[in-house]
């Protein structure tokens, strides 16, 4: 069942990226992180989506600020394999 739910997760997070991309964002990142960036430089759409997506997140999840740590994940390539993950020295 792991491997199923992991694979699944993989799948929605693609979903996501893609999203992403469809609407301006880089092809390696989430709604998330895209909504933290752009409410960080006042941008209309992350003022409003990040806000959104924390409460989501927070409700169903009890994931506090999802979007910020869903930026530091991308910043830290932390949704690659561990093999692809780049280590600081």
């Amino acid at each position: 069942m792991a491997g199923l739910k992991h694979y699944l997760l993989q799948v929605l997070i693609a979903f996501d990226q893609l999203l992403c991309t469809l609407i301006g964002g880089w092809a390696d990142e989430s709604l998330s992180s895209y909504a933290w960036r752009l409410e960080r430089a006042g941008k209309l759409w992350g003022r409003v989506w990040r806000p959104v997506a924390d409460w989501f997140f927070w409700q169903f999840f009890n994931d506090f600020n999802h979007c910020e740590k869903a930026y530091l994940a991308e910043r830290d390539r932390a949704h690659l394999p561990p093999e692809l993950r780049i280590t600081k020295m």
